[in-house]
């Protein structure tokens, strides 16, 4: 009989650390981001649109670490999957994990695109959901975005706070964009190409917005977040690279010329991936 007893015991013992291995394991589960698609709602023109984001992470990720997210906004008319590709290097290594979300209508809302999304919520919401997971350092989110993308960064940079670093690519500021003293301190890292037909880089009238000139457009931060404005300069036969310092929460923000690319940046200089990703692995 009391064999019986303590083989009783033991068989509920086995169960119930079964139960916790499982609940442990299906924690674990739930709460780690890994590759995949996702899928946030949001109502435009009056209905309901599912709009797609790509989540590519390490394959053999460590569920135990917290890992930096880059948020990578295409140009208009392109594909969040372009990322996929772009930014393998990185993803893959475990430098980050990419979010690649597409833009409705294949554009950024800036205010004359094919797209009335309100793209700011859209992004509040994807933030929201990788909050939800355990393996995301929220500390560390970075936006990236090209063109079209690059303007929604700015957009972001000026009336969100989730952001640690920023790089708009091929797109300054423009008018319709305010930077004020509601804008919460950011660094930015802001490239163009000085051969660039597309998006002037000189400032000027396209595609239904105003550019500002790309250095003062710079500077433009750089004032609203109080740095010394007299920059360092590094030049060699590529680039010219401003970098404005004393910011406000040690923030910087820098300006990098790339001086034989046009619209499409990295064609002239594919280690601009690489240059991003060390700006942002430093702040």
């Amino acid at each position: 009989m009391n064999h019986l007893y303590i083989l009783t015991i033991f068989s509920l013992l086995i169960n119930c650390s079964n139960d916790k291995i499982v609940s442990s394991e299906f924690y674990e589960n739930t709460n780690t981001l890994r590759s995949k698609i996702i899928i946030i709602e949001q109502e435009i023109d009056n209905q309901l649109v599912n709009r797609p984001v790509i989540i590519r992470t390490l394959e053999e990720i460590d569920t135990l670490k917290k890992y930096p997210v880059v948020i990578a906004f295409h140009g208009r008319g392109g594909s969040n999957s372009s990322w996929v590709n772009i930014l393998k290097e990185f993803t893959d290594s475990g430098d980050f994990i990419g979010v690649y979300p597409q833009g409705y209508l294949k554009s950024w809302n800036l205010g004359t695109e094919p797209s009335n999304a309100d793209d700011v919520d859209f992004i509040k919401k994807i933030i929201r959901e990788l909050y939800s997971y355990d393996n995301i350092d929220t500390t560390r989110i970075f936006a990236i975005g090209a063109s079209n993308g690059a303007g929604m960064v700015n957009l972001l940079g000026s009336k969100t706070n989730y952001f640690k670093g920023l790089a708009p690519i091929a797109s300054q500021l423009i008018t319709s964009i305010d930077v004020t003293n509601q804008t919460d301190p950011v660094s930015i890292l802001q490239i163009n190409g000085a051969q660039d037909n597309t998006v002037p880089i000189n400032g000027g009238s396209r595609f239904g917005h105003t550019f500002l000139d790309a250095y003062q457009s710079v500077v433009i931060w750089a004032t609203q977040f109080k740095c010394n404005l007299d920059p360092n300069i590094s030049e060699n036969e590529l680039s010219i690279r401003y970098q404005f310092s004393g910011c406000l929460d040690e923030i910087t923000i820098e300006y990098l010329r790339i001086e034989n690319a046009g619209h499409n940046v990295a064609e002239n200089y594919p280690q601009i991936w690489e240059v991003i990703w060390n700006f942002f692995n430093n702040l």
